[in-house]
């Protein structure tokens, strides 16, 4: 029994006879499978001979009566396709770049039967600033920096955001240097600076070397865009 064979086996057990009934006709979950299968196997970037980097994030299309078909069971769906990418994933030896999802959605121009799916690649975000600094209080509260749907707070005196472990703001993204910026704080002031990176950095859409940071300003590091808000909760 293959990858995808085992996949409709357990569905079918989760979901018991309703299965048969409600897919009839209409998109069959394991087509979805073999579907997010084949856009991770289109979508691979070749990072080295041992490293090929994948999609993570995927939404699919469906059109309105398909998707009420799914109401009752895309919990369990997302799960099990989830799992699916995964053990995909491990036996052709890619890696994601940040946490898999997987959501459903209607889309008026798809008829019943019928499917799309849009994927892409969202780096993952691993902070390793400790809640406070001691010994550092910061005269600035509030300022956030917000990265792929994550926030993480800016204190005094700064941080340094790259791919490396030795960054203080990791992020899973190739186009990201291993030490790529530090963003600094300084009273009421925010800036950020390149640190000799690959792909550089631009601030609204510029690229520079340095530059003062306002509330709002997207600072975009190889594919991720970060947004620096002043005046939020300055808390995880």
């Amino acid at each position: 029994m293959n990858g995808l064979q085992r996949f409709e086996h357990k569905l079918e057990q989760v979901i018991s006879g309703a299965f048969a009934r409600a897919f009839r006709s209409a998109v069959q979950p394991v087509e979805i499978a073999a579907a997010l299968q084949r856009e991770i196997d289109n979508n691979t970037q070749i990072m080295s001979r041992d490293r090929r980097l994948v999609p993570n994030t995927f939404h699919v299309e469906l059109a309105q009566s398909d998707l009420e078909r799914l109401e009752a069971y895309d919990d369990a769906m997302e799960r099990d396709l989830i799992d699916q990418l995964k053990d995909h994933a491990d036996a052709q030896g890619y890696s994601f770049t940040g946490p898999v999802t997987v959501d459903f959605e209607a889309a008026d121009d798809l008829t019943t039967g019928r499917f799309r799916i849009r994927s892409k690649a969202v780096a993952g975000v691993t902070d390793r600033n400790p809640p406070t600094q001691p010994g550092r209080p910061s005269r600035r509260t509030g300022v956030t920096l917000e990265v792929n749907g994550t926030r993480h707070p800016l204190r005094e005196p700064g941080l340094v955001i790259g791919r490396g472990t030795e960054a203080d703001l990791r992020i899973n993204d190739p186009g990201v240097s291993r030490r790529h910026a530090e963003f600094r704080v300084d009273g009421d002031r925010v800036s950020v600076r390149d640190l000799g990176s690959t792909n550089g950095v631009l601030v609204d859409g510029r690229k520079v070397p340095v530059a003062q940071l306002r509330d709002g300003s997207a600072v975009r590091v190889g594919r991720t865009e970060i947004v620096v808000r002043f005046g939020g909760d300055d808390a995880r």
